[in-house]
């Protein structure tokens, strides 16, 4: 989109030259034109040369812009730096917040919802984001669960519902009681998760 019209004197050839300045750019069609502020009082992200998430070299020369929750998105940090994470594929839909077990499928790592309803189904983590049945799921094994609702602040510990945490502990012969961590509002867990007991 067009800017305003600047004028420059040309101090060799004393002639007035006239200038559309940009407020967009289309890449190199654009080379050599002046920026202008857009109507939000700020430079378009084209002329800025911003991304929200690194590809690799891809990405090379590129400024960092905040994501749409105004935070800089973990394909920027480098290698060993943020959050512990895993990509592992879902052996069934899971929900944002769903605390999850990883299990092995002929040897394969697959991710499903923790249970405490029988042992062998205990958290190993939690997942921020809902994942389809088969796609792969960002699993994090530690940090803030800001994919929950409804908590009481205090202890939480695994639920017989199936990807849930509670308040409180199941008691039910066969059950398994594991903590998961402590919820800081209603919204947010911090998970540090404990080894599960087995009740009789």
């Amino acid at each position: 989109m067009p800017g305003k019209i600047l004028m420059f004197l040309n101090r060799l050839t004393g002639r007035l030259t006239e200038y559309q300045t940009k407020d967009t750019s289309a890449g190199a069609v654009n080379a050599g034109d002046i920026p202008a502020l857009n109507a939000n009082g700020v430079l378009d992200a084209t002329i800025v040369n911003s991304t929200v998430a690194s590809l690799g070299a891809g990405s090379s020369g590129k400024l960092p812009a905040l994501d749409a929750s105004g935070r800089l998105d973990q394909s920027f940090l480098p290698t060993g730096i943020g959050a512990d994470t895993a990509s592992i594929q879902a052996s069934e839909a899971l929900a944002a917040g769903d605390y999850i077990n990883i299990w092995s499928s002929s040897g394969s790592a697959r991710v499903r919802k923790a249970d405490a309803t029988a042992a062998g189904k205990e958290a190993h983590g939690f997942v921020l984001a809902a994942v389809a049945s088969g796609a792969n799921a960002t699993v994090y094994f530690e940090g803030t669960n800001t994919g929950v609702s409804s908590q009481t602040p205090g202890p939480v510990f695994l639920a017989t519902t199936a990807g849930a945490g509670t308040s409180t502990p199941p008691t039910g012969s066969g059950n398994v009681q594991q903590v998961l961590g402590f919820a800081v509002s209603a919204t947010a867990v911090n998970f540090q998760s404990e080894p599960p007991v087995v009740l009789v």
